[in-house]
C-alpha cells in the first residue's frame, strides 16, 4: 500500500498541488493532486526529492493545502532518505550538511544553500518541480 501524501507546494493560487509520499519499494513518489483526474504518482528521483525539500524553505511557490502539507520533520525524512541512498562520497557529504541543517533548525538561507548545493549549482528547484508536474499531467 502506497502512504499518504505530503503537499510542498501549489502551482498558482488555485492550481493542482506537489508533494511526496512513502512507496511500497522504499522510496518516493512525487505526487500531484487537486486535479479533476484525482491525484497522480510517479517514482521520484533524488533530484525530484531535492528540489520539493528547497521549495519548503524557500516559499518559492504557492503554500499547499493546510491538510495535506508537509511538516520540517518530513521534510528531514525525505532528505536522510536521499542521504541514505546516495553512492557518491562527495555527494553524501553535501547531502549529510543538508540533513544536518534541516535536522538541527539552521538558518533558512543557510538550509536553502546547502540543499542547493545537494541539488546542484544553477538548478532552479521551482522550475524543475513546475516542469515534472507538466509532465505528469500531461501539459506542454
Amino acid at each position: 500500500m502506497e502512504g499518504a501524501a505530503c503537499a510542498v507546494a501549489r502551482i498558482g493560487p488555485d492550481g493542482p498541488w506537489v508533494g511526496f509520499a512513502p512507496s511500497i519499494d522504499d522510496g518516493y513518489a512525487l505526487v500531484v493532486g487537486g486535479t479533476d483526474a484525482g491525484p497522480r504518482r510517479n517514482p521520484a528521483s533524488s533530484d525530484d526529492l531535492l528540489a520539493l525539500a528547497t521549495i519548503y524553505f524557500d516559499e518559492s511557490l504557492d503554500a499547499p493545502p493546510d491538510e495535506l502539507a508537509a511538516t520540517l520533520g518530513d521534510i528531514g525524512s525525505l532528505v536522510r532518505h536521499v542521504a541514505e541512498h546516495e553512492a557518491d562520497p562527495d555527494g553524501r557529504q553535501l547531502l549529510a550538511e543538508a540533513v544536518d541543517a534541516v535536522d538541527d533548525g539552521l538558518a533558512v538561507d543557510v538550509t536553502i544553500a546547502r540543499l542547493g548545493l545537494a541539488l546542484g549549482d544553477g538548478v532552479d528547484a521551482a522550475a524543475r518541480i513546475r516542469d515534472r508536474v507538466n509532465e505528469l499531467l500531461g501539459a506542454p
